[in-house]
């Protein structure tokens, strides 16, 4: 196998037509040298340069040869670069599945633009899903990270849960409704009202999330419409189909026809968790989940 080091040496050699120069430049003396090129020529069955004791010149076979010589140890240079993004997880591809109330949130897009700054050669796939698939995604290898409201259960001991955060919840009532003209509003008032949600087979973390807040309360949501999304959620509060809680993120869907009130309700807060595959050695998910922490301490979770 013809060993890298001396096609270097052959191309530095060509590069300065100095036998002297070139053992400088290559941090050797001339005399290793001399034999790293004869040892070349030896194997590939023609003479490289024309030298004297003047002149260094290639020969028309080392013309030939010099460019397949170059093309090699560039390709060499690419993958050992390649390599070292990939060990440091600055290159690559990860798959980021999150919940769609996760999706307004400051800290979700800052993450993701400090991210892709940080690390641009690697190729960013988003999917968005409920959070009971994500664990399901993740466990199968179809997701490397998710964002998520929800906990996995006990019984999947292939993905854990990373609490970054605890985000406020509010309420989004008709602006037409006399709810809308208060400062705050208790849960035992939003619930005389329908609680529109995400559909019950979803998989919402954040239906559960309310709907335990409701059960502490000694509540029981009224039935109501459901959308698949949070925008959606929002559209049927607007046409005064029923009332939501949502996080305190959802305020940036400034929809004409919804107000956003505070929960009177202290602690009442959805989670903002990361989720991983257990053991998860991926330096890319690794550096991932680094930028959102950073995030949050910079202040900017939504």
């Amino acid at each position: 196998m013809m060993e890298l080091r001396r096609l270097r040496c052959f191309l530095v050699v060509s590069e300065e037509l100095h036998f002297g120069r070139a053992a400088v430049r290559l941090h050797m003396s001339q005399p290793p040298l001399t034999r790293q090129i004869s040892a070349l020529e030896a194997e590939l069955g023609f003479r490289l340069f024309d030298r004297s004791t003047r002149n260094v010149s290639l020969t028309a076979e080392g013309q030939h040869f010099l460019p397949y010589a170059r093309s090699v140890l560039e390709q060499v240079d690419l993958t050992k670069a390649i390599s070292a993004k990939l060990a440091t997880g600055s290159s690559g591809h990860l798959a980021l599945g999150y919940a769609s109330s996760i999706a307004l949130s400051e800290v979700f897009s800052r993450s993701i633009q400090a991210f892709c700054t940080a690390c641009p050669d690697v190729q960013l796939t988003l999917e968005e899903g409920a959070s009971s698939g994500q664990w399901t995604q993740l466990a199968e290898g179809r997701l490397d990270i998710g964002m998520s409201r929800m906990h996995p259960p006990g019984d999947n001991p292939q993905v854990q849960a990373i609490c970054l955060d605890n985000e406020p919840l509010v309420a989004a009532v008709p602006s037409d409704s006399p709810l809308a003209r208060q400062l705050q509003v208790g849960l035992a008032e939003l619930s005389e009202l329908p609680l529109i949600a995400f559909p019950p087979d979803y998989g919402s973390g954040l239906n559960e999330v309310i709907l335990g807040l409701y059960r502490r309360h000694g509540l029981t949501p009224r039935p109501a419409p459901s959308g698949r999304q949070i925008t959606s959620i929002i559209a049927l509060v607007a046409a005064g189909r029923g009332v939501a809680v949502v996080p305190q993120c959802t305020r940036s869907l400034v929809w004409r026809g919804v107000t956003y009130l505070p929960l009177a309700e202290p602690g009442a807060c959805a989670p903002l968790l990361v989720l991983t595959r257990r053991h998860e050695r991926s330096p890319l998910v690794r550096a991932f989940v680094g930028v959102i922490e950073q995030t949050l301490r910079g202040g900017l979770a939504g």
